[in-house]
């Protein structure tokens, strides 16, 4: 599965956020540390959808 990742610098360092996958966003005060939270936020996000689903 493919997902589109997007990052935007804002005065506090980074914002992130998948587009295909609602809720799957956060923040880091480095590209870094936005990329980590944003990958552990997806593995939350797609954890809780298949709990959701019964899988």
């Amino acid at each position: 599965m493919k997902l589109t990742a997007v990052y935007q610098q804002v005065p506090e360092g980074y914002i992130a956020f998948v587009e295909e996958l609602p809720g799957a966003n956060t923040q880091g005060a480095t590209l870094d540390e936005a990329r980590e939270n944003l990958r552990e936020a997806v593995e939350l996000v797609m954890d809780a959808n298949r709990e959701l689903a019964g899988a």
